[in-house]
C-alpha cells in the first residue's frame, strides 16, 4: 500500500495489559489483506517489556489478517529492545530487508543473458 494511505493507530502510553486486547481488535479492523497499520509510538513513553509485548500482539494481529504493522517515532531505546528480543517490525522509512534502498538502480553487466 501507499504510505500515505494506510491507516494510522497513535498509541499512548501507559500500556495497560486490558488495553491490549482492545488494541488488537482496532488492528485487525483496520488491517486490509496485504496491508499495513502504522503504529505511531511516539507517545508511549519510556520503552520496557510491555510496550515489546504489546507491539508483539499487534504485529502477530496484523498478520493473522493478512497484514503488518510499521512504527513511526519510535525511540531509539525501543528500537534496541525490540532487536534484543528479536522482533523485527518494520520502522517507516527503513527499507524491508530484501529490497533495494530507493533509487538504486541494478547494474547489467556486459554479457549477462538480460542484456
Amino acid at each position: 500500500m501507499d504510505p500515505r494511505t494506510d491507516p494510522v493507530l497513535v498509541l499512548r502510553g501507559p500500556v495497560t495489559r486490558d488495553g491490549v486486547a482492545g488494541l488488537c481488535d482496532v488492528v485487525r479492523g483496520m488491517v486490509s489483506s496485504g496491508g499495513v497499520v502504522v503504529c505511531d509510538v511516539a507517545g508511549l513513553g519510556p520503552p520496557g517489556l510491555a510496550h515489546v509485548e504489546l507491539l508483539a500482539r499487534l504485529e502477530l494481529a496484523a498478520r493473522r489478517g493478512g497484514g503488518r504493522i510499521r512504527l513511526r517515532g519510535p525511540d531509539p531505546a525501543l528500537r534496541a529492545l525490540l532487536g534484543l528480543v528479536g522482533l523485527g517490525i518494520q520502522v517507516e522509512g527503513e527499507v524491508e530487508e530484501g529490497e533495494p534502498a530507493g533509487g538504486v538502480e541494478e547494474a547489467v553487466e556486459t554479457g549477462d543473458a538480460a542484456s
